[in-house]
Parts: C-alpha cells; sequence; structure tokens
C-alpha cells in the first residue's frame, strides 16, 4: 500500500534456560533497541518462549513470518537466535527477497537494507546451499558403498533371529503377512 509506514520487528528466541536467566535476552533486546534508536525505527518485539532454534517450527517466527510485508524489517541481535539451520537462513532469504522486506543480524553484519548486508546475506544462502549438496552427495556415496559390501541401508531389525527366519520360511511358502502374524502369536 502506497504510503505505508514500514514495521520493524524484533525478533526474540528464549530457550529454556534463557527462561531461567534473563540476562541473554535482556542484552539482545537491548541490543536490538539501540540499534533502532540510531536509525530512528519504531520496534515491536516478538518472543517465542522455550523453543529451539534448530527449526522454524515456532509459534512467534510463524506468525511473524505471515505478517511481514514489503519494507518491513526483521531484526535479531543473533542469527543464531532466528535460526541454528544454515538451510532455514537460505529459505528466510529467498522468502525476504521475494517478498521484499528485510532482515538485519546484527551479530553478523547481515542487512539486508544495505548492498554489502545482501552480498553477505547471498554469500550465506549459497554456502547453506552447497553444504546440503555435499551433505546429499556423501550420503549417496555412502548407501553405494554400503550396498557394494551387501550392507542395506537403515537401522537392524530389533527381531530375534530366529522370529526373522520363521518369517521368512513363512513368506517363501506363500503365506500372506497375516497368516505369518496369525502363526507367530
Amino acid at each position: 500500500a502506497a504510503g505505508r509506514a514500514v514495521t520493524v520487528y524484533g525478533y526474540l528466541r528464549v530457550s529454556t534456560e534463557d527462561q531461567v536467566e534473563r540476562h541473554g535476552i535482556d542484552a539482545r533486546r537491548r541490543a536490538i533497541q539501540q540499534e533502532a534508536e540510531r536509525r530512528e525505527w519504531a520496534v515491536e518485539f516478538v518472543e517465542d518462549g522455550g523453543y529451539s532454534g534448530s527449526t522454524l517450527d515456532r509459534p512467534g517466527i510463524a506468525a511473524l513470518l505471515a505478517r511481514l510485508r514489503r519494507d518491513d524489517v526483521l531484526v535479531v541481535a543473533r542469527l543464531d537466535r532466528l535460526s541454528r539451520s544454515l538451510a532455514d537462513f537460505a529459505s528466510l532469504m529467498q522468502q525476504s527477497t521475494r517478498q521484499k522486506w528485510s532482515l538485519v543480524a546484527l551479530d553478523l553484519g547481515v542487512d539486508t537494507t544495505t548492498p554489502n548486508g545482501r552480498l553477505i546475506a547471498n554469500v550465506m544462502a549459497a554456502v547453506a546451499e552447497w553444504e546440503r549438496e555435499t551433505i546429499a552427495q556423501r550420503t549417496r556415496d555412502g548407501m553405494a558403498a554400503a550396498r557394494a559390501k551387501g550392507r542395506l541401508p537403515g537401522r537392524r531389525s530389533a527381531l530375534p533371529s530366529d522370529t526373522r527366519q520363521r518369517i521368512h520360511r513363512h513368506r517363501s511358502a506363500g503365506l500372506s503377512l497375516r497368516q505369518v502374524a496369525d502363526r507367530l502369536t
């Protein structure tokens, strides 16, 4: 909407440890507030309590991401408070670019309101993509090597060896899975 004021959101993720000792969260809130004052921004804080940073599956950030609009700014004092996953960060950067809102992570100098900040963010996103591809390739290579040695991927069966042999015999004799189960119980 034309003439719409920019909204700046300060995001704070509070781990269980932070809930006990508020020093960390208070310091992050102050850092965001200081940057906001420097830039003459009014900040609306959004906080997630007791959630891990390993996923974006948190109510506060989910609601915030749904509210962010063109020219809005999402500010975090430390990137690990937003996400510990480079893949999630790269996804957030793509969303930010598509929806034309900005991300500022004070600890790393990521500030997509500036050309230098966008460069840093793009480098981080490229590293995340490389990391995903490298992990996927190592996984494929490892599974192929295991198959070549006659090992099947996955965890070992918890069934005793004699039970597995009985199942195999019954199935080889043409029994259905239901019939095998009935005979085993």
